[in-house]
């Protein structure tokens, strides 16, 4: 499994695997109402499938225009999504345990849509485009569950933003 991204951001430490923090990770997951059919099997699976990171507070975890091909789960600490040039970047989100990052890039390998910068000190577990084709090979039902939910939360977020934006498309229009 290939999901170190510490040669892109130095300041990353490495914490292991995500067996290590299955409880951890179950017990974000289990609050998020996409996960309710995950039970303990499945989440330790799916953790073995993942390695966690912690970051210093004002670092870089995902820096906008870079090509991605993972995706993060926050465990700890919170994040600022931010867009633009450092000297003229806008907040987008402010996020903090149990929020998916990257999942368009974990899919599409395409650049980052944002930046994510830690406000304090953060972990977090990443899933690779290579280790969710993995876990589709070896555990076919829980890539399946795993896809449906990855595909929920992004349309979610669409629909999210486009009642976001309607407002402002709808007054340019009038």
């Amino acid at each position: 499994m290939n999901c170190n991204p510490a040669p892109l951001f130095p300041e990353l430490e490495d914490l292991g695997s995500a067996s290590g923090f299955v409880d951890e990770i179950r017990a974000i997951v289990k609050t998020l109402p996409l996960f309710e059919g995950f039970n303990h099997q499945e989440s330790a699976v799916f953790c073995s499938y993942m390695k966690c990171f912690g970051a210093p507070s004002r670092a870089t975890i995902l820096r906008e225009g870079d090509y991605g091909n993972f995706m993060l789960l926050l465990l700890t600490g919170s994040v600022n999504v931010v867009k633009g040039t450092p000297g003229e970047s806008k907040l987008v989100a402010q996020l903090g345990p149990s929020t998916f990052l990257g999942e368009m890039s974990l899919f599409d390998g395409q650049q980052r849509f944002a930046s994510c910068i830690t406000n304090e000190p953060t972990d977090f577990a990443i899933l690779t485009r290579d280790s969710l084709n993995d876990i589709l090979l070896d555990h076919p039902r829980l890539g399946n569950k795993l896809l449906l939910i990855l595909v929920q939360m992004i349309t979610s977020r669409l629909r999210e933003t486009t009642k976001r934006m309607l407002p402002t498309v709808i007054g340019a229009a009038i």
